[in-house]
């Protein structure tokens, strides 16, 4: 994806909105509002915010359970599966 392409001032976001929301949801690409030369937002589409959100929760998770790993926070998967078998019974 390039970006260079997908740079508009917020006087085109101002006058063209309705056609923005629509190329954000058919292209997929996040949008890079500027406004007085400088980038100042990034706009994109529900689908691929939420897909973006989903994605950071995911990376959280993954560093949470590395820095666990490392601090030696683990129990053998097989003291848990007993564990849940004897909570069961």
């Amino acid at each position: 994806m390039k970006y260079s392409t997908q740079i508009k001032p917020i006087s085109y976001l101002k006058a063209n909105a309705a056609d923005i929301v629509r190329q954000l949801a058919e292209q997929r690409e996040p949008m890079v509002i500027t406004q007085n030369g400088e980038a100042k937002m990034v706009i994109q589409d529900i689908a691929s915010f939420e897909k973006t959100q989903e994605t950071m929760a995911l990376l959280k998770i993954l560093t949470l359970g590395n820095r666990q790993i490392d601090e030696g926070k683990v129990v053998p998967a097989a003291d848990v599966i007993k564990h849940l078998r004897e909570k069961k019974a």
